[in-house]
């Protein structure tokens, strides 16, 4: 009787360990094709990574201007008429704050506002938001290397150290979840 009950256990132990040992297997089968995906830890949008071309532009005074000038920095970049209405105002505003909110950072960070049409901006504005880089792109083919879903005036872009385009903000910005994802980046960040 005794040598009826041992196969009979240990056969169950041996189902009991195979069965411990595929339920993480099935378990991650089951979560990857029903489960809900996870969200993701960005606030901004990762786009499909860009190398800017390095053409030759013109800053607002007339001093000729490479994006390469910038390499191994991040830049924070703008879209926008030289008019600069409030959505340009307040996007130029929460570039300035962002940065400064990254403390002993602030110089891995520059400013750079694409001025797209031939309207120039007003001298208060370059007071105010003195440090940004403003330059004449209008009719430049770097232009058309930035992606928008509707409008390049509706986002802050990111570009990478190397000359990357690698993510834009949404046209709503919330300037504190910007400035974690930035924070985020600087902290990874081996370069620049």
């Amino acid at each position: 009787m005794l040598k009826e009950t041992a196969p009979k256990t240990h056969k169950r132990k041996l189902l009991l360990l195979l069965a411990l040992m595929i339920a993480p297997i099935a378990f991650s089968y089951i979560l990857f094709y029903w489960g809900t995906p996870p969200s993701s830890v960005n606030y901004g949008e990762l786009i499909k990574v860009k190398v800017l071309p390095d053409v030759t532009l013109r800053k607002t005074n007339g001093v000729t201007f490479n994006i390469s000038q910038l390499r191994g920095k991040w830049i924070l970049l703008v879209v926008d008429s030289g008019e600069c209405r409030e959505s340009c105002r307040k996007k130029l505003y929460y570039m300035r704050q962002v940065r400064l909110m990254q403390k002993n950072e602030t110089d891995r960070i520059e400013r750079v506002w694409l001025i797209d049409d031939d309207k120039i901006p007003e001298d208060g504005i370059k007071k105010d938001f003195k440090g940004t880089i403003f330059i004449n792109a209008r009719n430049n083919r770097l232009l058309k290397e930035i992606p928008a879903k509707i409008s390049r005036h509706d986002h802050i872009y990111m570009v990478d150290p190397l000359g990357n385009l690698m993510m834009r903000f949404p046209k709503d910005i919330d300037p504190s979840k910007m400035a974690k994802d930035i924070k985020r980046l600087l902290k990874v960040s081996q370069i620049g």
